[in-house]
């Protein structure tokens, strides 16, 4: 028998993941900000997905429990913890200058109870940095813990503009970065030079995805290229594709390359 139960989705950070926590009795509502238990401690979260019922099986067990709303007094500690973070950030970058570590610093995060302190770093390779966990320990008397991200997350965390001119998609809305391929930019005949398809992170850039199963459904009526086709004009083969217009290029042995519209064109069965 399949169970239902009742989830509302937080999210702990603008553009984050979203979980699932079980609100038990309190009426919540989207934008409302509540306490939370989690993996790591209790947290401070909005609640961006009001409660609604799914199977059990599409969450991640255990699902844990909203605390209660959050108050005034719980605004003013995360507030409280905001300014700390900045004076953590500072503190940790004289310290990593002090070991001449080869990291560089990129956000710090307190936990609500401020339980744990992280640090995120990007770095070229492995660091040893146990050394700086222990003046961290010494100075906040509070479990440490140094994360090393990626380029995109880095990104994700610092934002910026991207090549649009908007505020660029991972620090905005996308909570989780989906696996983005070189074959999406050919299929959209988009120029391969990897300074205009790569974001700030220096990866391809994210919004390569966004039109992709557009094209690639599209692509399946157009004829490929190299083949024989007859057109208003007469025979010829298939040298482009333009997926938005809706139109084929076409070599025509006398004319040269024409233009013509996708239901002018068909296939020629049997080739001379």
């Amino acid at each position: 028998m399949i169970e239902i139960i009742t989830v509302v989705g937080v999210r702990f950070k603008k553009a984050g993941k979203i979980y699932y926590f079980d609100p038990g009795t309190l009426e919540l509502a989207a934008g409302d900000h509540v306490i939370v238990e989690t993996a790591r401690g209790m947290e401070y979260g909005e609640v961006v997905i009001p409660p609604r019922q799914v199977e059990e099986g599409e969450v991640v067990s255990p699902l844990r429990p909203v605390i209660r709303r959050a108050t005034e007094a719980d605004t003013e500690q995360v507030n409280s913890n905001r300014q700390k973070e900045k004076e953590a950030f500072a503190i940790c970058q004289e310290k990593i200058a002090a070991h001449n570590l080869p990291m560089k610093l990129i956000d710090v995060e307190f936990t609500f109870d401020v339980s744990r302190i992280i640090f995120y770093f990007t770095a070229e390779g492995r660091v040893d940095f146990r050394e700086l966990v222990r003046d961290l320990a010494a100075i906040f008397r509070t479990r440490i813990e140094l994360r090393q991200i990626g380029v995109r997350d880095e990104a994700k965390m610092l934002g910026g503009l991207g090549c649009c001119g908007r505020p660029v998609c991972c620090a905005t809305f996308l909570g989780e970065f989906d696996p983005v391929s070189i074959r999406m930019a050919k299929e959209q005949n988009l120029s391969l030079n990897p300074t205009k398809i790569s974001g700030l992170c220096g990866r391809l850039m994210c919004c390569l995805r966004y039109e992709n199963e557009v094209y690639e459904e599209a692509r399946r009526h157009f004829p490929h290229c190299g083949t024989l086709v007859q057109t208003p004009a007469g025979e010829g083969r298939v040298t482009g594709q333009n997926i938005l217009k809706k139109k084929v290029l076409v070599e025509l042995p006398e004319q040269g390359t024409l233009e013509f519209p996708l239901e002018s064109v068909r296939r020629v069965e049997h080739e001379h």
